[in-house]
């Protein structure tokens, strides 16, 4: 198996007009938060199909991927690092990925919010029971990358699915005031989904932080709520 080949079968079903299309929506003209990404113009499915028939990529080849310019076959590495992830119970395979990974977000080649969010979620489980495991998230968190910060957030879902609502709360902490919307959206999307399994952690969080909360993480975050309760957190 080879990076080659997964090039090749990726760009045989480049579509130019489904490339302008996604060029657009992921906002990649000069001054948005995806300026510079390009793209084949590929649909999701076809790439998750790809990357399963070379899920057993080495991650020299996986490397070869991420460097590409092109949006998908990024997204196709990353698709298969997170099924090897998943296929392995050894916990040396899952520290050798996520350090790969961490250096791939750190080259800022997972750089847009669809590859943080196919990513991070899967990958952040290897944080788990890990001691130093916030202080990395907070080390994210605070970094000048939009993406590194989104990342910080997402990795936040693996303790989620877990039970355990701290790790978020702390990155939700650290990015309050943070002045991007795509941060302000993931991050209620986090505590939506923390207060899906612990709505007292959520409702805690919201007590203390709904008067300087941004609107939108603040609606991302309550939208499971009844309409009685939405509105009387938005009133605050």
């Amino acid at each position: 198996m080879s990076a080659a080949k997964v090039i090749k079968a990726i760009q045989s079903l480049a579509s130019p007009t489904q490339a302008r299309h996604l060029q657009r929506f992921f906002k990649t003209s000069k001054g948005e938060y995806g300026y510079g990404d390009v793209f084949l113009g590929v649909p999701v499915p076809q790439i998750r199909k790809i990357a399963n028939e070379y899920k057993d990529l080495t991650l020299p080849q996986i490397d070869k991927l991420m460097a590409s310019k092109f949006h998908e076959l990024r997204f196709c590495g990353l698709v298969i690092l997170t099924l090897q992830f998943k296929s392995s119970s050894e916990s040396i395979v899952h520290k050798k990925i996520f350090d790969f990974y961490l250096k791939q977000v750190k080259a800022e080649r997972v750089n847009n919010w669809d590859l943080v969010d196919v990513s991070a979620p899967i990958i952040g489980q290897y944080l788990i029971g890990l001691g130093s495991s916030n202080q990395l998230l907070l080390k994210l968190a605070s970094s000048k990358s939009l993406w590194q910060r989104r990342v910080a957030i997402v990795f936040t879902f693996a303790f989620i699915r877990e039970g355990i609502p701290q790790p978020t709360v702390v990155v939700a902490q650290e990015l309050l005031h943070d002045e991007q919307d795509l941060i302000h959206k993931a991050m209620g999307w986090m505590l939506r989904e923390m207060g899906k399994r612990n709505p007292i952690e959520l409702r805690r969080f919201l007590e203390k932080n709904v008067s300087v909360m941004p609107r939108t993480m603040l609606r991302y975050a309550i939208e499971k709520f009844s309409e009685t309760e939405r509105k009387k957190w938005l009133a605050k």
